[in-house]
Protein backbone atom coordinates (compact mmCIF):
# COMPACT_ATOMS: atom_id res chain seq x y z
CA UNK A 1 0.00 0.00 0.00
CA UNK A 2 1.44 3.44 -0.73
CA UNK A 3 2.00 6.22 2.29
CA UNK A 4 -0.72 8.27 0.94
CA UNK A 5 -3.18 5.79 0.13
CA UNK A 6 -2.46 4.40 3.87
CA UNK A 7 -2.34 8.06 5.27
CA UNK A 8 -6.01 8.46 3.74
CA UNK A 9 -7.55 5.34 4.81
CA UNK A 10 -6.70 5.34 8.81
CA UNK A 11 -7.24 8.91 9.06
CA UNK A 12 -10.30 8.55 10.27
CA UNK A 13 -9.44 5.94 12.84
CA UNK A 14 -6.77 7.55 14.44
CA UNK A 15 -8.86 10.69 15.24
CA UNK A 16 -10.43 9.86 18.19
CA UNK A 17 -6.95 8.99 19.65
CA UNK A 18 -5.66 12.42 19.28
CA UNK A 19 -6.72 14.21 22.65
CA UNK A 20 -5.17 11.18 24.55
CA UNK A 21 -2.64 9.13 22.81
CA UNK A 22 1.00 10.42 21.65
CA UNK A 23 2.20 9.76 18.11
CA UNK A 24 4.17 7.24 19.39
CA UNK A 25 0.97 5.27 20.79
CA UNK A 26 -1.28 5.74 17.72
CA UNK A 27 1.83 4.74 15.06
CA UNK A 28 2.06 1.52 17.43
CA UNK A 29 -1.38 1.02 17.72
CA UNK A 30 -1.78 1.20 13.45
CA UNK A 31 1.21 -0.76 12.82
CA UNK A 32 0.52 -3.63 15.76
CA UNK A 33 -3.74 -3.87 14.40
CA UNK A 34 -3.13 -3.30 10.78
CA UNK A 35 0.09 -5.68 10.23
CA UNK A 36 1.55 -2.81 8.66
CA UNK A 37 5.06 -2.82 7.14
CA UNK A 38 5.47 0.98 7.42
CA UNK A 39 7.85 2.62 9.84
CA UNK A 40 6.78 4.35 13.32
CA UNK A 41 8.71 7.61 12.12
CA UNK A 42 6.52 7.58 8.98
CA UNK A 43 3.52 7.46 10.89
CA UNK A 44 4.39 10.42 13.41
CA UNK A 45 5.03 12.87 10.46
CA UNK A 46 1.84 12.53 9.02
CA UNK A 47 -0.29 11.88 12.19
CA UNK A 48 1.58 15.19 13.06
CA UNK A 49 -0.08 16.96 10.02
CA UNK A 50 -3.66 14.96 11.11
CA UNK A 51 -3.62 16.97 14.77
CA UNK A 52 -2.88 20.17 13.03
CA UNK A 53 -5.50 19.77 10.68
CA UNK A 54 -8.11 18.35 13.76
CA UNK A 55 -7.43 21.87 15.69
CA UNK A 56 -8.28 23.73 12.97
CA UNK A 57 -11.15 22.57 12.30
CA UNK A 58 -12.00 22.61 15.77
CA UNK A 59 -11.24 26.27 15.93
CA UNK A 60 -12.86 27.18 12.47
CA UNK A 61 -15.72 24.45 11.79
CA UNK A 62 -17.35 26.35 9.24
CA UNK A 63 -13.93 26.24 7.56
CA UNK A 64 -13.59 22.74 8.23
CA UNK A 65 -17.31 22.04 6.52
CA UNK A 66 -16.80 24.27 3.76
CA UNK A 67 -13.39 22.23 2.72
CA UNK A 68 -14.91 19.22 3.03
CA UNK A 69 -18.07 19.86 0.77
CA UNK A 70 -15.71 21.35 -2.50
CA UNK A 71 -12.71 18.74 -1.48
CA UNK A 72 -9.95 21.01 -0.30
CA UNK A 73 -6.98 20.01 1.69
CA UNK A 74 -8.24 22.77 5.35
CA UNK A 75 -4.04 22.50 6.02
CA UNK A 76 -3.55 24.60 2.93
CA UNK A 77 -6.14 27.38 3.99
CA UNK A 78 -3.67 29.95 4.97
CA UNK A 79 -6.26 32.93 5.20
CA UNK A 80 -10.16 33.21 4.12
CA UNK A 81 -12.32 35.94 3.81
CA UNK A 82 -15.56 35.39 5.66
CA UNK A 83 -18.87 37.00 4.82
CA UNK A 84 -21.53 38.09 7.28
CA UNK A 85 -24.46 40.12 7.13
CA UNK A 86 -22.64 43.11 8.38
CA UNK A 87 -19.53 42.66 7.73
CA UNK A 88 -16.88 41.32 5.77
CA UNK A 89 -13.87 39.94 7.02
CA UNK A 90 -10.24 39.07 5.74
CA UNK A 91 -8.91 36.10 8.10
CA UNK A 92 -5.14 35.54 8.18
CA UNK A 93 -3.33 32.39 9.81
CA UNK A 94 -0.74 32.67 12.61
CA UNK A 95 2.47 33.14 12.16
CA UNK A 96 4.48 29.92 11.62
CA UNK A 97 6.94 29.83 14.72
CA UNK A 98 10.06 27.92 15.43
CA UNK A 99 8.33 26.03 17.66
CA UNK A 100 5.78 24.57 15.02
CA UNK A 101 8.54 23.26 12.94
CA UNK A 102 10.83 22.47 15.43
CA UNK A 103 9.66 18.65 16.16
CA UNK A 104 9.29 17.93 12.41
CA UNK A 105 13.11 19.64 11.32
CA UNK A 106 14.35 17.46 14.62
CA UNK A 107 12.84 14.14 13.22
CA UNK A 108 14.24 14.85 10.17
CA UNK A 109 17.45 15.36 10.90
CA UNK A 110 17.80 11.91 13.07
CA UNK A 111 16.25 9.93 10.58
CA UNK A 112 19.35 11.62 8.07
CA UNK A 113 22.40 11.09 10.68
CA UNK A 114 24.81 8.77 8.85
CA UNK A 115 27.60 7.32 10.26
CA UNK A 116 30.06 8.04 7.31
CA UNK A 117 32.41 5.41 7.84
CA UNK A 118 35.98 5.81 7.10
CA UNK A 119 37.29 6.78 4.03
CA UNK A 120 40.51 5.80 2.61
CA UNK A 121 42.30 8.43 1.07
CA UNK A 122 45.49 8.47 -1.36
CA UNK A 123 48.62 9.81 0.13
CA UNK A 124 49.65 12.38 -2.03
CA UNK A 125 53.67 13.26 -2.71
CA UNK A 126 53.41 16.75 -3.32
CA UNK A 127 50.07 17.55 -1.67
CA UNK A 128 47.33 20.64 -2.18
CA UNK A 129 44.43 22.10 -0.39
CA UNK A 130 41.23 23.29 -2.43
CA UNK A 131 39.83 26.18 -1.00
CA UNK A 132 36.02 26.42 -1.87
CA UNK A 133 33.73 29.85 -1.31
CA UNK A 134 30.51 29.54 -2.18
CA UNK A 135 30.15 33.43 -1.53
CA UNK A 136 27.14 35.34 -0.77
CA UNK A 137 24.60 32.74 -1.76
CA UNK A 138 21.50 34.71 -0.90
CA UNK A 139 19.60 31.57 -1.15
CA UNK A 140 16.34 33.12 -0.94
CA UNK A 141 16.92 36.51 -3.17
CA UNK A 142 14.12 36.88 -5.86
CA UNK A 143 14.91 38.72 -8.60
CA UNK A 144 11.97 39.66 -11.90
CA UNK A 145 13.05 39.81 -15.36
CA UNK A 146 11.14 42.53 -15.79
CA UNK A 147 13.35 44.98 -13.86
CA UNK A 148 16.21 43.50 -13.52
CA UNK A 149 16.87 41.51 -16.79
CA UNK A 150 16.96 38.21 -14.76
CA UNK A 151 14.96 35.97 -13.53
CA UNK A 152 17.04 34.10 -10.25
CA UNK A 153 14.77 32.32 -7.16
CA UNK A 154 15.82 29.75 -4.91
CA UNK A 155 15.94 27.40 -7.32
CA UNK A 156 18.12 29.06 -9.85
CA UNK A 157 20.78 30.10 -6.37
CA UNK A 158 20.54 26.20 -5.38
CA UNK A 159 21.55 24.88 -8.91
CA UNK A 160 23.96 27.71 -9.48
CA UNK A 161 26.01 26.50 -6.14
CA UNK A 162 25.76 22.79 -6.63
CA UNK A 163 27.16 22.66 -10.01
CA UNK A 164 30.12 25.49 -9.19
CA UNK A 165 31.25 23.34 -6.64
CA UNK A 166 30.98 20.98 -8.54
CA UNK A 167 32.73 22.85 -11.53
CA UNK A 168 35.57 23.45 -9.04
CA UNK A 169 36.09 19.70 -8.51
CA UNK A 170 36.33 19.44 -12.14
CA UNK A 171 39.01 21.81 -12.46
CA UNK A 172 40.60 20.60 -9.41
CA UNK A 173 41.56 17.49 -10.69
CA UNK A 174 44.90 17.90 -11.99
CA UNK A 175 46.02 18.56 -8.81
CA UNK A 176 47.07 16.33 -5.62
CA UNK A 177 44.39 17.14 -2.89
CA UNK A 178 44.82 16.08 0.70
CA UNK A 179 42.68 18.96 2.23
CA UNK A 180 39.35 20.88 1.67
CA UNK A 181 38.45 23.96 3.19
CA UNK A 182 34.95 24.79 2.75
CA UNK A 183 33.69 28.39 3.79
CA UNK A 184 30.22 28.96 5.15
CA UNK A 185 28.35 31.60 5.89
CA UNK A 186 28.49 35.20 4.14
CA UNK A 187 24.55 35.48 3.32
CA UNK A 188 23.54 32.43 2.63
CA UNK A 189 20.13 33.44 3.93
CA UNK A 190 19.43 36.36 2.78
CA UNK A 191 16.67 37.32 5.50
CA UNK A 192 16.98 37.11 9.44
CA UNK A 193 13.19 37.80 10.07
CA UNK A 194 9.72 36.48 9.84
CA UNK A 195 8.92 40.48 8.56
CA UNK A 196 11.74 39.06 5.65
CA UNK A 197 14.32 41.70 6.55
CA UNK A 198 18.03 41.30 7.40
CA UNK A 199 19.32 41.70 10.54
CA UNK A 200 19.23 45.58 10.60
CA UNK A 201 15.92 45.77 9.52
CA UNK A 202 15.82 46.47 5.68
CA UNK A 203 13.28 44.79 3.77
CA UNK A 204 14.18 41.94 1.26
CA UNK A 205 12.46 40.23 -1.65
CA UNK A 206 12.58 36.38 -0.87
CA UNK A 207 11.21 33.72 -2.99
CA UNK A 208 10.51 31.16 -0.06
CA UNK A 209 9.62 31.52 3.73
CA UNK A 210 12.09 32.10 6.06
CA UNK A 211 11.70 28.42 7.54
CA UNK A 212 11.67 26.91 4.04
CA UNK A 213 14.73 28.95 3.18
CA UNK A 214 16.68 27.32 6.19
CA UNK A 215 15.55 23.54 5.48
CA UNK A 216 16.44 24.17 2.02
CA UNK A 217 19.88 25.98 3.07
CA UNK A 218 20.51 23.18 5.55
CA UNK A 219 19.92 20.64 2.29
CA UNK A 220 22.82 22.84 0.40
CA UNK A 221 25.33 22.82 2.95
CA UNK A 222 24.91 18.64 3.54
CA UNK A 223 24.90 17.90 -0.14
CA UNK A 224 27.62 20.20 -1.14
CA UNK A 225 30.36 18.82 1.97
CA UNK A 226 28.99 15.02 0.84
CA UNK A 227 30.32 15.88 -2.62
CA UNK A 228 33.42 16.97 -1.24
CA UNK A 229 34.22 14.42 1.28
CA UNK A 230 35.29 11.41 -1.33
CA UNK A 231 38.11 13.36 -2.49
CA UNK A 232 39.47 14.91 1.03
CA UNK A 233 38.50 15.58 4.45
CA UNK A 234 36.50 18.88 4.56
CA UNK A 235 37.09 22.07 7.24
CA UNK A 236 33.90 24.01 7.18
CA UNK A 237 34.65 27.62 8.16
CA UNK A 238 31.62 29.80 9.08
CA UNK A 239 31.94 33.71 8.51
CA UNK A 240 29.04 35.66 10.44
CA UNK A 241 27.06 38.17 8.12
CA UNK A 242 25.08 40.75 7.78
CA UNK A 243 21.65 39.41 6.38
CA UNK A 244 21.69 36.72 8.60
CA UNK A 245 23.41 37.16 11.48
CA UNK A 246 21.76 35.31 13.52
CA UNK A 247 20.21 32.27 11.25
CA UNK A 248 23.22 31.93 9.93
CA UNK A 249 25.49 31.15 13.13
CA UNK A 250 21.81 28.50 13.46
CA UNK A 251 22.66 27.12 10.55
CA UNK A 252 26.14 26.69 10.71
CA UNK A 253 25.43 24.90 14.05
CA UNK A 254 22.40 22.98 12.44
CA UNK A 255 25.40 21.73 9.48
CA UNK A 256 27.99 20.57 12.02
CA UNK A 257 25.20 18.62 14.02
CA UNK A 258 24.33 16.90 11.12
CA UNK A 259 28.12 15.51 10.65
CA UNK A 260 28.65 14.65 14.19
CA UNK A 261 28.97 10.79 13.38
CA UNK A 262 31.51 12.15 10.33
CA UNK A 263 35.97 11.80 11.59
CA UNK A 264 36.60 13.64 8.21
CA UNK A 265 34.70 16.58 8.37
CA UNK A 266 35.83 19.36 10.88
CA UNK A 267 33.89 22.96 12.15
CA UNK A 268 34.98 25.95 12.84
CA UNK A 269 31.74 27.53 13.44
CA UNK A 270 31.93 30.12 16.22
CA UNK A 271 31.08 33.86 16.35
CA UNK A 272 33.99 35.12 16.08
CA UNK A 273 33.69 37.40 12.84
CA UNK A 274 37.44 36.85 11.36
CA UNK A 275 38.59 33.31 11.36
CA UNK A 276 42.37 31.53 10.67
CA UNK A 277 42.86 28.61 8.96
CA UNK A 278 46.62 26.99 9.22
CA UNK A 279 47.70 24.79 5.88
CA UNK A 280 51.60 24.13 5.57
CA UNK A 281 53.29 27.38 5.22
CA UNK A 282 49.87 29.39 4.34
CA UNK A 283 48.17 31.07 6.62
CA UNK A 284 44.38 31.67 5.34
CA UNK A 285 42.07 34.02 6.75
CA UNK A 286 38.21 34.72 6.21
CA UNK A 287 35.72 37.08 6.87
CA UNK A 288 32.54 38.66 5.34
CA UNK A 289 33.69 42.12 4.87
CA UNK A 290 31.37 44.22 6.27
CA UNK A 291 32.76 45.09 9.23
CA UNK A 292 36.87 45.87 9.46
CA UNK A 293 38.05 47.85 5.96
CA UNK A 294 40.09 46.23 3.94
CA UNK A 295 43.97 47.84 4.75
CA UNK A 296 43.39 46.57 8.82
CA UNK A 297 42.79 42.93 7.89
CA UNK A 298 46.58 42.04 7.90
CA UNK A 299 47.71 43.65 10.76
CA UNK A 300 44.40 42.14 12.46
CA UNK A 301 45.54 38.92 11.29
CA UNK A 302 49.23 39.31 12.52
CA UNK A 303 47.65 40.47 16.36
CA UNK A 304 44.91 37.93 16.41
CA UNK A 305 46.78 34.65 14.63
CA UNK A 306 50.14 35.82 15.79
CA UNK A 307 51.47 32.48 15.95
CA UNK A 308 50.64 31.18 12.71
CA UNK A 309 51.73 34.59 11.36
CA UNK A 310 55.22 33.76 12.85
CA UNK A 311 55.38 30.35 10.99
CA UNK A 312 53.62 30.90 7.60
CA UNK A 313 55.05 33.40 4.78
CA UNK A 314 52.32 32.72 2.74
CA UNK A 315 49.38 35.22 3.57
CA UNK A 316 45.63 35.30 2.26
CA UNK A 317 42.36 37.44 3.52
CA UNK A 318 39.63 35.99 1.75
CA UNK A 319 36.23 39.04 2.10
CA UNK A 320 33.17 38.65 0.52
CA UNK A 321 29.88 40.81 0.84
CA UNK A 322 30.60 43.32 -2.42
CA UNK A 323 29.83 40.13 -4.49
CA UNK A 324 32.80 41.32 -6.98
CA UNK A 325 36.12 40.70 -7.53
CA UNK A 326 39.16 43.19 -5.82
CA UNK A 327 42.49 41.79 -4.99
CA UNK A 328 45.03 44.05 -3.51
CA UNK A 329 48.36 42.68 -2.13
CA UNK A 330 49.44 44.74 1.55
CA UNK A 331 52.78 43.84 2.20
CA UNK A 332 52.95 40.19 2.56
CA UNK A 333 49.12 39.79 2.94
CA UNK A 334 47.06 39.75 -0.08
CA UNK A 335 42.96 40.73 0.39
CA UNK A 336 40.80 39.64 -1.91
CA UNK A 337 37.17 39.62 -2.54
CA UNK A 338 35.09 36.50 -4.38
CA UNK A 339 32.51 37.12 -6.84
CA UNK A 340 29.04 35.82 -6.14
CA UNK A 341 26.51 33.20 -8.11
CA UNK A 342 23.18 34.95 -6.81
CA UNK A 343 21.01 37.31 -8.91
CA UNK A 344 20.43 40.80 -9.42
CA UNK A 345 17.83 41.87 -6.93
CA UNK A 346 15.37 45.13 -7.33
CA UNK A 347 17.78 47.52 -5.16
CA UNK A 348 21.09 46.62 -6.74
CA UNK A 349 19.47 46.90 -10.24
CA UNK A 350 18.25 50.23 -9.64
CA UNK A 351 21.67 51.72 -7.72
CA UNK A 352 23.36 50.13 -10.70
CA UNK A 353 25.34 47.26 -9.09
CA UNK A 354 25.13 44.86 -11.67
CA UNK A 355 28.03 42.38 -10.40
CA UNK A 356 29.26 40.34 -13.10
CA UNK A 357 30.24 38.13 -14.15
CA UNK A 358 28.37 35.58 -11.61
CA UNK A 359 30.25 32.73 -10.17
CA UNK A 360 31.54 29.88 -7.92
CA UNK A 361 35.86 30.41 -6.91
CA UNK A 362 38.23 28.45 -5.36
CA UNK A 363 41.74 28.46 -4.48
CA UNK A 364 44.89 25.57 -4.90
CA UNK A 365 47.33 26.34 -1.81
CA UNK A 366 50.59 24.39 -2.33
CA UNK A 367 51.60 23.38 1.34
CA UNK A 368 55.02 25.19 0.56
CA UNK A 369 54.61 27.73 -2.44
CA UNK A 370 50.90 29.01 -1.42
CA UNK A 371 48.37 29.90 -3.72
CA UNK A 372 48.99 28.58 -7.43
CA UNK A 373 45.95 28.51 -8.98
CA UNK A 374 42.64 30.26 -8.92
CA UNK A 375 39.60 27.99 -9.82
CA UNK A 376 36.06 30.35 -11.71
CA UNK A 377 33.09 28.27 -12.54
CA UNK A 378 31.24 31.12 -14.01
CA UNK A 379 27.10 31.20 -15.04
Amino acid sequence: MRKLDAYKKYVEEIKPMLSDCSNTDIAKHLIKNHDLKISPEWFRKYISKVRGEAEIAEKHPALADECSTVGLPIKDVKHYWYKGKQYSIFLKGENVTLEQIKDEFIAEMREHSPTYGNIYYSLNSDPHLLVIDPADIHLNKLCSILETGEDCDHDVIYKRVKDGVQGILNKAQGFPIEQILFIGGNDILHVDSPQNTTTSGTRQDVSLMWYDAFRLATKLMVECIEMLLPVAPVHFQYNPSNHDFMNGFFLAQTIETWFRNCEHATFDVGMAHRKYYEYGENLIGTTHGDGAKDADLPMLMAHEAKNSWAVCKHRYIYTHHIHHKKSKDYMSVCVESLRSPSGTDSWHHRNGYQHAPKAVEGYIHHRQHGQIARLTNIF
